[in-house]
């Protein structure tokens, strides 16, 4: 009678363990690159957004309305009359 090979041995096997680490260690790369990603790109929105608060002060000045600026800028009338104020 032949022995069956069952999950449990194959777990204890050194090319098993080998590999499963490899892919715990590529998964956690991955994962940290994303992050990465994300971090950087709401970065960048956040320095857009920044910036164009920024902006408002001055449309104001030229002439423009709350509303205008609003809608120019795609910001909310409370983030235009947040930033007007500063």
């Amino acid at each position: 009678m032949q022995a069956m090979f069952e999950l449990g041995d194959l777990k204890q096997t050194r090319f098993y363990q080998e590999a499963f680490q490899e892919g715990k260690e590529q998964g956690r790369q991955e994962r940290i690159e994303e992050g990465r990603q994300e971090v950087r790109q709401e970065g960048i929105e956040e320095g857009k957004r920044q910036e164009r608060l920024r902006i408002v002060s001055r449309l104001l000045k030229l002439g423009f309305t709350v509303e205008q600026v609003e809608a120019e800028l795609d910001l909310s009338i409370e983030e235009v009359q947040q930033a007007a104020q500063n």
